[in-house]
């Protein structure tokens, strides 16, 4: 029992650091996230810790309880207010960075529609991507009835076939959870860039294609994107309201 109180306490203080850490860095979506998880370990603790040792950690759990409210506010206010700008910069080789980390806090019951520009899902570990965010959409507590596919075409024909054949696969497999998926193909198309219609955007330097391959199918990281190295790119995310107060700012 004691050995596996100490591992809760542990698991504990790393998520409460790197909240600290994504706290220091301005990341403050992200760091409350952390908070959150970080104090439900600390609770589990305190049930198991003898009387007299529960003083001690009560006190940190009131520490970690306090900043994460102060944040969460924060955060709600520049929601409300139009003026929330997160940009994460993901490292080269570093992980943590699966969709659902990224961007899923976004997903709230109001989204109901997607619309995707990436002029790159082609291949078939790009199309694997965007499988993977719609399998986040078809779980997340949204309600997305739609997602709009906005992506360009190989010059090859035998290319070409493949994406249709798969896009079409995934159309078909996404009708059976109510969600229509509209594919629209462009040759011009550079924006890398995810909308939401509960107004949040999400641009990604490297639009989907973030993710190293492994090594082989049976490499940690292959399945958990969690797990899986990444190359450096940088997230932006914010509301629609930023852009137009920026763009009414520059017009007045």
């Amino acid at each position: 029992m004691a050995d596996k109180l100490a591992g809760v306490l542990a698991s504990a203080t790393r998520v409460l650091t790197r909240a600290v850490e994504l706290d220091t860095a301005g990341r403050n979506a992200d760091a409350v996230v952390c908070y959150q998880e970080g104090l439900q370990l600390l609770i589990d603790v305190l049930k198991g810790t003898p009387a007299e040792k529960k003083e001690g950690i009560r006190a940190k759990i009131n520490e970690y309880m306090k900043r994460a409210e102060e944040l969460k506010k924060k955060v709600e206010q520049e929601k409300e207010a139009g003026k929330y700008h997160e940009q994460i910069h993901i490292e080269n080789n570093s992980t943590g960075h699966s969709f659902e980390r990224l961007f899923g806090r976004f997903l709230d019951e109001d989204l109901t529609e997607v619309t995707v520009e990436d002029p790159y899902i082609r291949s078939t570990h790009q199309m694997y991507n965007f499988l993977r965010l719609c399998e986040l959409l078809v779980k997340s507590k949204a309600k997305v009835n739609k997602i709009r596919l906005i992506t360009g075409q190989d010059e090859n024909a035998d290319q070409r076939k493949h994406q249709q054949s798969k896009l079409s696969e995934l159309a078909t497999s996404l009708l059976s959870y109510q969600i229509t998926l509209e594919i629209e193909y462009s040759q011009t198309l550079h924006d890398r860039e995810i909308r939401l219609n509960n107004g949040w955007i999400i641009k990604i330097g490297r639009g989907l294609d973030i993710y190293r391959a492994t090594q082989g199918k049976f490499d940690i990281g292959f399945c958990d994107f969690d797990l899986r190295r990444c190359y450096e790119t940088t997230v932006d995310i914010f509301h629609s309201k930023h852009v137009s107060m920026k763009f009414s700012a520059s017009g007045s």
